[in-house]
């Protein structure tokens, strides 16, 4: 139950303590900065989708050929599918983006983004959720180290994150405080999205495979869709290339040293 209970709040920790950058730092975050930080989180998303999704998602099928690899081509490509679905009907506004997306309306700018936060961090929740499910049923192909190992690196990608989400708040008039609390609930659905996720593992324990793909595919979206673009964006484009080299060797250390 530790492992579980670790395993739950790292990622939100790494969130927390991301956004107290708020406190400690008084004007706008570096831009080579910040396309190093989101680069290291692209890079880190995508060791975490290979290593301690996919892999573990073919082996459990404990099958050989096409079949072995059906459950991960299926469940990774169903994962792109949903972000994209919920891309679509969710309105939300990026941090640096001046333009709203998915369907029109209303509502304030500061809930758009928060949406746009939520879109990002849910995939992460769920590949949390389910890794640590396998580890308690199916611990031959992902140990609970091997679990934790993708929570403490979720949770160290997290941190950048914070302080991203945090800073630009600050920046465009929020208190320190009021930027520090939205920061920080930005990644409150990631323990949320991991014990849904775990419960209802429980109870489909057949489709684990599928649904270890399914939460590799929605992270690979994010990456794709999000977090590469802005890290090629104007100057100081090899700085994110850097970071996300960095980020992917780091998670695949984690992986192949705990798991």
């Amino acid at each position: 139950m530790n492992g579980i209970a670790l395993g739950l709040l790292l990622p939100f920790l790494g969130t927390a303590l991301g956004a107290a950058c708020v406190f400690l730092m008084r004007d706008a975050m570096p831009g080579r900065l910040q396309k190093i930080l989101i680069g290291f989180a692209a890079g880190v998303m995508v060791a975490a989708s290979v290593w301690s999704l996919l892999i573990p998602s073919i082996e459990m099928t404990g099958k050989e050929g096409f079949m072995s690899i059906l459950p991960a081509i299926v469940g990774f490509f169903i994962g792109i599918l949903f972000l994209l679905f919920l891309d679509e009907i969710i309105p939300h506004q990026h941090i640096e983006s001046d333009e709203s997306e998915g369907p029109s309306s209303h509502i304030s700018k500061t809930a758009k983004l928060v949406f746009a936060i939520t879109l990002h961090n849910l995939p992460e929740g769920m590949a949390v959720g389910v890794a640590l499910a396998v580890a308690l049923d199916h611990s031959s192909f992902l140990p609970m180290a091997g679990a934790v190992a993708l929570s403490l690196g979720i949770a160290i990608q997290n941190f950048p994150e914070g302080a991203i989400v945090s800073m630009p708040l600050r920046s465009a008039g929020n208190s320190r405080w009021k930027s520090f609390l939205m920061g920080t609930l930005s990644g409150i659905v990631e323990p949320i999205g991991a014990v849904v996720t775990i419960l209802l593992a429980s109870v489909v324990l057949p489709i684990l495979p599928y649904l270890l793909s399914f939460a590799a595919g929605a992270m690979m979206y994010v990456v794709v869709e999000e977090l590469i673009p802005e890290t090629q964006e104007g100057k100081h484009s090899n700085l994110g290339t850097i970071g996300f080299a960095v980020g992917f060797l780091l998670m695949m250390a984690l992986d192949v040293l705990l798991g």
